[in-house]
């Protein structure tokens, strides 16, 4: 009999192991699980080396740790494209508000909204900024969120921004959950530009052009250099950043070298959607207003559609993005959590995949895959996250449920027993009995 060879983590006897292979899944080839049955994978050096049957690598492999996934669900870490995880303080009086008949613009337009974090966030220490997020991290993880993009944006001067980018960038040294930044600078007027007189939006996307992003574009160069640069993101919308303003942001961030992301047809389609594909952006987010050629146009492209399905459940809305429609157009489509302050203070994917399951009318395979593989996509990191094949990184979740449709059909519970990331175990339920 030969020996077996060793490997750092063996998880065996899956009721149910979901690969979720990639490239990313487009049109209607969304929801391709993979799925093996008594399922095994084999790490080695936070990698994946190995997936299979348990009856075979059970016979091959040895290892140091050895987990048995009976009567459980063995699949990739979830991925959230789209959130604002760094922020300070709550918005609670003005969830009162919307439930009294206020609308999410009139808030903005009375100073609240994104303004009211931004006052909070200016005056918040880098310590406060980063233990308020800390626990919020924690939560996704728990959930079983392994990585996650997060974007600036409640800043909206060079100095905020930075801060928060600084925020970023520790909270994701500490780990163990991956972030992404974005810079969002282009997310609201800030109140200094606030009037005619003041420059108005258009004053302000001046100054993002020739100061803002050039700036960051320097202190990247000297205080992350080792890193890929982040993306740069603009709320293209009625009340914020006209299309004209954001192609001349976008234009100059890609100009810097930095890749792209776009707000774009959440209230009204103004052509953000259009214009992200033009640009070759990674993603254009919120698509809930997305006109008809602009969902043909991104059908034929490789920029990922980011349905964030909890914003218009959060603001008690009922129009959702068009999936269905998307998916006929041949789009990857991705959904995200847009875990905020305002709109979405969701921590958990799982709610997000249970929402999209009745909101966009995916099926469970669907919105598990969007959430992986085409999250992964949205990122742009799809070749090395959202699947569990040889040679990706090993961000596993073990859930303590029979079927993977169980993901979707629940909500309201947190379904994950075991959180492993680059192969590593970093959160464990069962330890709580």
């Amino acid at each position: 009999m030969s020996k077996k060879e060793r490997v750092d983590l063996l998880i065996h006897s899956a009721s149910q192991l979901l690969t979720i292979p990639g490239p990313a899944q487009s049109g209607l080839k969304l929801g391709t699980l993979g799925l093996i049955d008594s399922g095994a994978i084999a790490v080695r050096d936070g990698v994946i080396l190995e997936v299979g049957e348990s009856a075979s690598l059970s016979t091959r492999y040895a290892g140091e740790l050895e987990l048995d996934a009976s009567s459980m669900i063995v699949m990739p870490g979830l991925i959230d494209p789209h959130t604002h995880l760094v922020w300070v303080g709550d918005r609670a009086a003005e969830f009162e508000q919307r439930l009294s008949g206020k609308s999410y613009m009139e808030i903005m337009a009375d100073g609240g909204g994104i303004a009211s974090t931004v006052r909070q966030v200016r005056q918040a220490s880098l310590e406060t900024l980063l233990h308020e997020s800390r626990a919020r991290a924690a939560r996704m993880l728990a959930n079983g969120t392994t990585t996650a993009e997060v974007k600036t944006g409640y800043g909206l001067d060079l100095e905020s921004e930075i801060k928060l980018m600084q925020a970023i960038l520790l909270l994701d040294d500490e780990g163990p959950l991956e972030l992404i930044p974005t810079f969002l600078g282009a997310h609201a007027l800030p109140p200094e530009y606030d009037g005619a007189d003041r420059g108005g939006y258009a004053g302000y996307t001046d100054h993002i052009v020739k100061i803002m992003l050039p700036a960051l574009k320097s202190w990247w160069e000297n205080q992350a250099a080792s890193r890929p640069l982040p993306f740069v993101d603009v709320f293209c919308e009625e009340g914020a950043f006209s299309l004209d303003q954001s192609r001349s942001i976008l234009e100059r961030a890609q100009t810097l070298g930095f890749p792209l992301k776009i707000h774009a047809d959440e209230f009204a389609g103004l052509g953000g959607t259009g214009l992200a594909v033009e640009l070759g952006a990674a993603s254009a987010d919120h698509l809930v207003h997305t006109p008809p050629a602009d969902i043909a146009a991104i059908g034929k492209s490789s920029t990922v559609a980011v349905s964030l399905p909890c914003t218009p459940f959060g603001l008690g809305e009922t129009e959702f993005t068009p999936a269905q429609a998307l998916l006929e157009a041949g789009a990857t489509l991705a959904i995200a959590s847009d875990l905020n302050p305002g709109t979405a203070w969701c921590e958990s994917m799982q709610f997000t995949i249970a929402l999209a399951c009745r909101s966009l009318r995916l099926t469970p395979a669907q919105a598990i895959s969007a959430a992986t593989i085409n999250a992964a996509a949205a990122i742009s990191r799809a070749n090395r996250l959202g699947s569990l094949v040889p040679g990706k990184q090993a961000d596993i979740l073990l859930l303590d449920i029979p079927d993977y449709r169980h993901l979707g059909y629940r909500f309201g519970t947190n379904l994950v027993s075991v959180v492993i990331k680059r192969g590593r175990i970093v959160h464990d339920r069962r330890e709580k009995g």
